[in-house]
């Protein structure tokens, strides 16, 4: 780190920081489970600079998978970054028993932490919040990080109930997908220990300003030199730079929004002659006309 960026949270033994992307799960024709080319999205984040990955993230398409494939996705990953940047996977479900059997297996095949979705489908009130993250924590030794996504949930975290968390030992950090700037600002003034990553393209130098030391970015599954550059920008003092990276992640971002949701990532890796296959029904990729149009933009910005 060169020091312009904030610094994680004291409380994080990881120091999560910079780009952590949250990497896709790849699928063959039938949608079946590649483990080695989910893998290889992973290496392929790393080697063109991420800081951390992310797998079973919303872009590694977790509650479409089976426990079992969950479980292959994190140790395909570990098995091929582990020990060059932190894996923090994502073990979050419905269920605080499932929760934690996915996070004593990914601490067993030697995942860096967890990332645990608050709750979704039944609503939940802050006890249960509580009592769900201080049962995961206690499970595992590892640093467990909130993910905040309550417009795919159903349930947001109030910012009393974040200082809860935050005084439980090993949860040490918190990945917000909110999009409420106030919220997030405010959360990151209240609890100075925890480490916050931004969870939008929208807010990755907004995220950084407010006091997040990293981002979470979806964009840079398929354009990791982009965002990275951003970062390190921003790390370095070049705010002016930052900024127009921003801005250009701002198209990019457009860009592969077209066509259904979540189509845009995999088809701009295709177009960059990385396949990962489709995504799992009911989710699909971008039709022939979408896809071309995906890559007129990308070539006007100079990505192809």
């Amino acid at each position: 780190m060169t020091g312009n960026a904030p610094e994680p949270g004291v409380a994080d033994p990881l120091d999560l920081h910079g780009v952590v992307p949250p990497t896709v799960t790849a699928f063959d024709a039938d949608e079946s489970l590649d483990a080695e080319r989910t893998a290889d999205h992973a290496r392929f984040v790393v080697d063109r600079g991420a800081h951390g990955v992310f797998p079973l993230g919303t872009n590694g398409e977790f509650p479409l998978l089976t426990p079992d494939e969950r479980d292959e996705v994190v140790k395909a990953v570990v098995d091929e970054v582990g020990g060059e940047v932190p894996v923090i996977a994502g073990v979050g479900a419905p269920s605080t028993t499932q929760t934690v059997q996915h996070a004593e297996y990914a601490e067993h095949v030697g995942a860096d932490g967890v990332v645990v979705v608050t709750p979704y489908y039944y609503p939940l009130d802050a006890t249960a919040t509580l009592e769900h993250y201080e049962r995961v924590c206690d499970a595992v030794d590892l640093p467990v990080y909130v993910y905040h996504i309550p417009s795919k949930t159903g349930n947001a975290v109030d910012l009393d109930t974040v200082e809860k968390l935050a005084a439980i030992p090993n949860l040490v950090g918190l990945k917000d997908s909110s999009k409420d700037v106030p919220w997030l600002g405010q959360a990151i003034d209240r609890n100075e220990d925890l480490t916050f990553l931004a969870g939008s393209d929208s807010l990755l130098f907004p995220g950084l300003e407010v006091g997040c030391s990293g981002m979470v970015s979806a964009v840079a599954n398929a354009f990791p030199e982009l965002v990275v550059d951003l970062y390190e920008a921003y790390d370095e003092g070049d705010e002016e730079r930052a900024r127009e990276l921003q801005s250009r992640v701002y198209d990019v971002r457009d860009a592969i929004k077209r066509g259904p949701y979540m189509a845009g990532v995999k088809t701009a890796l295709r177009l960059r002659g990385e396949d990962f296959g489709p995504l799992r029904s009911p989710l699909r990729l971008m039709d022939d006309e979408d896809a071309r149009e995906l890559e007129d933009d990308l070539e006007v910005l100079d990505l192809l």
